[in-house]
């Protein structure tokens, strides 16, 4: 996937007009797409499709089943467009590396998430399942922009892989803080395409961005 502005835009609305009409705003100032459920399920899998001709699309699926399912649901959506799929590392390291496998782009393991829920279960494992992510040959990782020294705790893990963080914006993450920890993406979703003028909200948070990895350590 593209890493220019350093941006990801959660696409999690449910209508393909307003989806289609938000993403062809912003898809200059984004490096990547996120569609999820909503979206798929609202609109159908060919919105990968549609998306995929004016950006990355990056599928988070969150995929979390047995390597042979994993396998195809990976298939299925690299045939449609996709330039990368989240994965979830809990399942095991058989059913991870079935993704990264199966892959035409790039995979992205999930390690710990950004609502507070995740302290309690996948916060325990989470450096596990980083070393994991290291050892099948993934993209990169996903850790929460809500508490930005998990990130940089993961970045001494994970070395030179990529790290995208959700929580920014509506959960009350920080891109700057997440950038300064040392992410590679930040990942905007509602501050984004719920703004009167998600044009605006999209420049302000890339300027943020840029701002920060000028500060960078």
């Amino acid at each position: 996937m593209k890493l220019g502005s350093h941006l990801i835009l959660a696409l999690d609305v449910v209508e393909e007009k307003k989806a289609l009409k938000i993403a062809g705003e912003v898809k200059d100032l984004v490096d990547v797409v996120k569609v999820n459920w909503p979206i798929i399920l609202g609109v159908g899998p060919e919105i990968i499709t549609k998306l995929a001709k004016q950006s990355d699309v990056l599928c988070d699926f969150k995929i979390a089943d047995i390597p042979n399912t994993n396998r195809l649901i990976v298939q299925e959506a690299f045939r449609r467009g996709a330039s990368g799929v989240i994965v979830h590392g809990f399942p095991g390291e058989d059913s991870v590396k079935a993704c990264v496998d199966a892959a035409k782009g790039d995979v992205f393991v999930v390690t710990e998430m950004s609502h507070p829920g995740a302290e309690r279960f996948s916060a325990p494992i989470a450096e596990e399942i980083a070393r994991m992510a290291v050892k099948v040959g993934a993209t990169g990782i996903i850790a929460p922009a809500t508490r930005p020294e998990r990130i940089r705790r993961m970045r001494e893990i994970v070395g030179n892989l990529r790290i995208a963080t959700p929580g920014v914006g509506a959960q009350g993450g920080s891109a700057a803080d997440a950038i300064r920890a040392g992410a590679d993406y930040v990942i905007v979703g509602r501050a984004i395409y719920e703004a009167e003028v998600p044009r605006k909200e999209a420049e302000r948070v890339a300027g943020e961005i840029r701002k920060s990895r000028g500060t960078r350590n």
